[in-house]
C-alpha cells in the first residue's frame, strides 16, 4: 500500500508561474503600504493647520510627532510575534482597522494631550501592518523572484505620501485639518473589508500550524485543476515551539538576527536624518529653496526606484552583496555631497544614488529579512528588524536638531551621517558570510514512498 504523498508547499510555488490569485493577494499588500504610508506622514501634512488651531508652539508641538513615531516602534515588536501565533490575515486586518478607528479618532481630538495619545495608538496599527505585509507578500512569491516582486511594495510607503501631497492643500483649505485624519480613517476601514473577503492566509503559516484542509484549499486557489486528494503540504523545516521570539537567536539564527538588527537601526537612522534635515541642510549650503526641494524630490525618487533596480538585481545576484554594495555607494556619495553643492549636476547624481542605496536599501533589508527566517518565525523576524530600524529613525529625527545646535557646518554632517550606512553595509555583507555558514534549507518535493 502506496503511504500518503507529501509536497513542500515553497516547492510547489516555485514550480509554478504567478497565478491571479498570488498577484491579487501582493496588490491587496500594496494597497495596505499605501494606506500605512499616507497615515504615517499625514501629521506632516496638516502640522502648520494644527499649530494654528491649538496655538502651540513647535517645542510642544514635537510629541505629537515623537508619539507616531514611538507607536510604530512598538507595533512592529508586538505583532510580528502576534502574526506567528494568531496568523498573518488576522493580524493585519487587525493593524489596518486599528490604525483606520483610530486615525478618525484622532481627527476629533480638543487637545494636544488627546491628540498625542491617539496618534500613538495610530502608530501602533502602523507599525503592525508594515512587516505582515512584506510577510505575506513574500510567501506567496516563488524564490526565483521574491525580491522582484517585495521590492515594489516598498514603494507604496511612498505613494501613500504623494497621496496625502497631493490631496492635502484642497482638503484643509476646503474642509479643515480633520479631513486629512478622516480620510486616513475612512480608506484603511473600506479597505478593511475587502481584506476580509479576499485576503488569504499564508499556505505555509497554515501548515506549520497544522492545518492541513485549510492550506489544500489556498492550494487549489492558486491552482484549481491541481488533484491534491490525500496529499500532505510539508514545509521541509523544522517545527518551532514556544515564543517565536526565542527562536530569532537560536543557534543557526541569534548572528544573523543581529546583523538585520544593526543593519535596521542604521539604515533608518540615516533614511529619518535626511527625510527631515536634508532640504534645510541644503538650504544652509548656500543653494537657493526651489533648487533644494529639487534635490529633495530627487532624493526620494532614489528610495523609490532604488527599491525596485535593487530588487530586481537582488534575484540575480547575490542579494547581501547587492544591499551591501548600495549601502557603501550611498555612504560615499552622501560623505561626497556637502563638496558638490556648486556643482549641481553631480549633486543630483550624488542624492539620487544616496536615495537608491539608503531607503531603496532598507527595502531590500526587509527583503533579506523574508528570506531569512523560516515560517514559523518569519513574521517576528521581519518586524524585530524594522522595528529595530523604527528606534533608528528616531534617533535619526533628534540628531539633526543636535548638530544644527552645536553649529556643526552641513559638510561634517553629511559626513558624519555616512558613517552609520558604512556600518550598515558592513552588517549586510558580515550577514552573506553568515548565511554562506548556516544556509537556509531549500524546499523540495518530497517523493511518494
Amino acid at each position: 500500500m502506496l503511504a500518503t504523498q507529501s509536497i513542500s508547499v515553497r516547492a510547489f510555488i516555485n514550480g509554478r508561474k504567478m497565478s491571479g490569485f498570488q498577484i491579487r493577494t501582493l496588490v491587496l499588500c500594496f494597497l495596505i503600504l499605501v494606506l500605512d504610508g499616507y497615515d504615517t506622514v499625514v501629521v506632516g501634512f496638516i502640522a502648520p493647520a494644527l499649530k494654528s488651531h491649538f496655538g502651540a508652539s513647535p517645542v510642544h508641538f514635537a510629541p505629537v510627532f515623537g508619539a507616531g513615531f514611538f507607536g510604530l516602534a512598538i507595533g512592529s515588536f508586538v505583532f510580528g510575534p502576534v502574526a506567528d501565533r494568531f496568523g498573518r490575515k488576522t493580524t493585519l486586518i487587525c493593524a489596518v482597522l486599528l490604525f483606520g478607528l483610530f486615525s478618525i479618532l484622532s481627527s476629533t481630538a480638543t487637545s494636544l494631550e488627546t491628540l498625542i495619545a491617539l496618534r500613538f495608538v495610530t502608530g501602533l496599527g502602523l507599525g503592525g501592518a508594515m512587516p505582515n505585509a512584506y510577510t505575506l507578500a513574500a510567501e506567496y512569491s516563488p524564490d526565483r523572484m521574491r525580491s522582484t516582486l517585495i521590492a515594489p511594495l516598498g514603494c507604496g510607503i511612498s505613494a501613500g505620501g504623494v497621496l496625502g501631497g497631493l490631496v492635502a492643500s484642497h482638503m484643509i483649505s476646503h474642509y479643515g485639518w480633520q479631513s486629512m485624519l478622516l480620510l486616513g480613517g475612512v480608506l484603511p476601514l473600506l479597505l478593511s473589508v475587502f481584506l476580509i473577503v479576499w485576503l488569504p492566509e499564508s499556505a505555509c503559516y497554515l501548515v506549520a500550524r497544522g492545518r492541513q484542509s485549510d492550506a489544500h484549499a489556498i492550494i487549489q486557489r492558486i491552482e484549481p485543476q491541481t488533484p491534491l486528494g490525500d496529499t500532505r503540504l510539508t514545509l521541509d523545516e523544522e517545527p518551532a515551539r514556544g515564543f517565536p521570539l526565542s527562536h530569532l537567536l537560536r543557534p543557526g539564527l541569534r548572528g544573523g538576527t543581529m546583523l538585520l538588527w544593526v543593519t535596521g537601526f542604521m539604515a533608518l537612522l540615516a533614511v529619518y536624518f535626511l527625510g527631515n534635515w536634508l532640504t534645510l541642510l541644503i538650504q544652509e549650503s548656500g543653494v537657493p529653496f526651489g533648487r533644494a526641494s529639487l534635490m529633495t524630490a530627487l532624493y526620494l525618487t532614489g528610495n523609490g526606484l532604488g527599491a525596485i533596480f535593487l530588487g530586481f538585481l537582488m534575484d540575480r545576484m547575490n542579494p547581501q552583496y547587492v544591499v551591501a554594495g548600495a549601502f557603501l555607494c550611498a555612504a560615499i556619495c552622501l560623505a561626497s555631497f556637502g563638496h558638490l553643492t556648486e556643482i549641481p549636476a553631480l549633486a543630483l547624481v550624488a542624492l539620487f544614488l544616496t536615495g537608491v542605496g539608503t531607503g531603496g536599501a532598507m527595502t531590500g533589508t526587509s527583503i533579506l529579512s523574508t528570506s531569512f527566517y523560516p515560517t514559523a518565525t518569519r513574521a517576528t523576524g521581519v518586524a524585530w528588524t524594522l522595528g529595530m530600524g523604527r528606534v533608528g529613525s528616531i534617533v535619526g529625527s533628534m540628531i539633526g536638531g543636535v548638530m544644527l545646535a552645536a553649529q556643526w557646518a552641513p559638510t561634517v554632517m553629511f559626513a558624519v551621517v555616512s558613517v552609520p550606512i558604512v556600518v550598515a553595509a558592513v552588517s549586510v555583507y558580515g550577514l552573506a558570510f553568515y548565511r554562506r555558514r548556516y544556509p537556509m534549507p531549500v524546499a523540495t518535493v518530497l517523493s511518494t514512498q
